[in-house]
């Protein structure tokens, strides 16, 4: 008996610690959550409509992967332009030469199942370069990290 006294008060401790810790746990929740999540289960047509055109697309065994170029929060629709060809609604951007970040949009069976993306230019936190007017080696500073967003989309 003296031992259930002991594990329940520990567990009546435990439990009111982390009560206190709810603060933490939602910075947590911000900071490493999922930013695709609200897209997850939208179907490619949604996606595409609220996007725009995809740098490039591939199928595999399961689905389909669509690739965005973008800078800023996320891939956005940009304006139409008169020239290109408006028959194949995935057809490649023409003007995609100063992107940031690489969006990945994996759809399995139509729905949209996972997302990961990445800056454009990657560079390990070991990578040294000279300095030209000291001449010591100093180590490259990594670009921003991507963030990811569909702001033309709802979500769900």
């Amino acid at each position: 008996m003296r031992a259930w006294r002991g594990i329940s008060a520990l567990l009546t401790a435990g439990l009111s610690a982390s009560g206190c810790q709810a603060p933490r746990a939602t910075l947590e929740r911000t900071i490493f959550s999922d930013p695709a999540k609200p897209y997850l289960g939208m179907s490619k047509a949604e996606i595409v409509a609220c996007a725009g055109k995809p740098f490039g697309s591939y199928a595999h065994n399961t689905g389909e992967t669509l690739t965005y170029h973008y800078s800023g929060a996320g891939p956005v629709p940009s304006a139409e332009k008169k020239k290109e060809d408006s028959s194949n609604p995935l057809a490649r951007p023409k003007s995609d030469k100063n992107w940031a970040c690489s969006a990945s949009l994996v759809f399995e069976n139509g729905k949209l199942a996972r997302v990961t993306f990445a800056p454009r230019e990657v560079v390990s936190p070991y990578t040294q370069k000279t300095d030209p007017k000291t001449h010591e080696k100093v180590y490259v500073t990594p670009p921003p990290p991507c963030a990811f967003a569909l702001p033309n989309c709802s979500g769900r």
